[in-house]
């Protein structure tokens, strides 16, 4: 029995180390980083929308996402910065079949 309260126990322990604690991590990050956006911040929205911050207040951000385009979007929708490496206002490049990489 004390045996089966111990494997019970270290399941907890391990759950915690590798499940909650990282979410809890990542919830905290994004927390500052929406708490840290300012206007003309090139973002990305959870659905994967590239957009120009061009005005905030507590709840929302309105973003501008092509010329004459803006949208409204809950604050905490906003995933992540614009990777520098990566140009919003140009095409995808898609490979064609059969193209080497």
């Amino acid at each position: 029995m004390e045996v089966a309260i111990l494997y019970f126990v270290v399941l907890l322990a391990a759950f915690y180390l590798l499940v909650v604690r990282p979410q809890r991590r990542r919830a905290m990050q994004h927390r500052g980083f929406v708490a840290a956006l300012e206007v003309g911040d090139d973002v990305i929205t959870n659905g994967g929308i590239f957009g120009t911050i061009r005005a905030l207040d507590d709840e929302a951000v309105e973003l501008q996402v092509a010329p004459g385009v803006t949208m409204k979007v809950a604050r905490v929708a906003i995933s992540q910065p614009v990777p520098p490496d990566i140009d919003p206002d140009g095409p995808p490049e898609i490979a064609a079949p059969g193209d080497e990489a």
